[in-house]
């Protein structure tokens, strides 16, 4: 504990006690690395800080706030989830928090154990490969993970000591060269020797390289866009519509979706279906794909403005 006192980094959700706005740090954590949450962290609670705003907000509202975040599935759990604690309160333990839509275990301990102090530890990636070096076991499933996290656990300080071993794992037993010999725990650790064998890797699924070919019209410096239906990954938001792929090729862009790996070409294209114009302007508070963003960028309908973004 001493350690993260020390060496803990200055991140915003670790400047605050309120339930709410760790809850929405937690959630964009998931999937996405803290250099990349913090600006959609900041930009969010500036626009909904507190449970009631976002439930109150249109769903439109929170996709554009979470647009270049990715894995939008998220932000229609939070949005629905504030509904249900405007109507019926915060839980303040990491079961009743699990009720919540887009909350399971390793959220649920980290709200409850940093917002209200609940002694019940949390099991991330970092966790995961921390225990198992400290205990050089290769094997370890999460429940097994979890059971030793906590033993370890400070009940007096569960928030700040949960937070002390992701800290740790994020920054000292690190995947590839760790730091050992700055490390803490070093004394403790079973697998000091040859740490970067555990755990043992999980076997991935291969990337599939698919191609997609999309159609950009633009007019009077405006394009046109379609919705993306329900039945769709990441419905409800913005994108450019399918193309046949017959007009002039206009630039393409390499884009990551799950283990899939598109090659999408921009082809020139008349209107198709139904859909909305959309000037430059309007695109900064709509909820646009992350794809379509990307090849407005690169056909230079939208200028090129360092907007960090992850795959989703």
């Amino acid at each position: 504990m001493a350690w993260y006192r020390r060496r803990r980094r200055d991140l915003p959700w670790r400047r605050t006690s309120d339930p709410y706005a760790i809850w929405v740090s937690e959630i964009m954590l998931q999937q996405t690395r803290v250099v990349a949450a913090i600006p959609y962290y900041e930009r969010f609670l500036a626009r909904l800080p507190d449970v009631a705003t976002l439930a109150r907000a249109r769903i439109d509202t929170v996709l554009a706030l979470w647009a270049g975040l990715g894995y939008y599935r998220r932000a229609r759990f939070l949005h629905a989830a504030a509904k249900i604690v405007l109507r019926e309160g915060f839980p303040k333990d990491a079961a009743g928090l699990r009720k919540l839509p887009g909350i399971g275990e390793y959220t649920s301990a980290a709200i409850a154990s940093i917002a209200f102090g609940e002694p019940v530890a949390v099991v991330d990636g970092n966790v995961e490969r921390l225990i198992a070096r400290l205990y050089a076991a290769p094997h370890l499933n999460k429940r097994e993970v979890g059971a030793r996290a906590q033993k370890w656990l400070d009940e007096s300080e569960p928030g700040d000591f949960n937070q002390a071993m992701m800290e740790m794992g994020a920054t000292v037993c690190t995947p590839r060269s760790p730091s050992c010999g700055t490390c803490p725990l070093a004394k403790h650790c079973a697998g000091r020797a040859n740490p970067e064998q555990y755990p043992a890797p999980k076997e991935r699924a291969p990337l599939i390289d698919v191609a997609v070919a999309v159609g950009l019209t633009v007019r009077e410096g405006r394009v046109f866009l379609r919705r993306r239906a329900s039945t769709e990954l990441n419905s409800g938001l913005w994108d450019l519509p399918a193309s046949t792929g017959r007009g002039k090729t206009l630039g393409a862009i390499s884009h990551g979706v799950l283990n899939q790996r598109l090659r999408v070409t921009i082809h020139a294209a008349r209107p198709r279906g139904e859909g909305r114009w959309f000037t430059a302007a309007q695109l900064s508070s709509a909820p646009l794909a992350t794809s379509a963003r990307k090849c407005l960028l690169a056909t230079g309908f939208l200028p090129q403005r360092g907007r960090g973004s992850v795959s989703a």
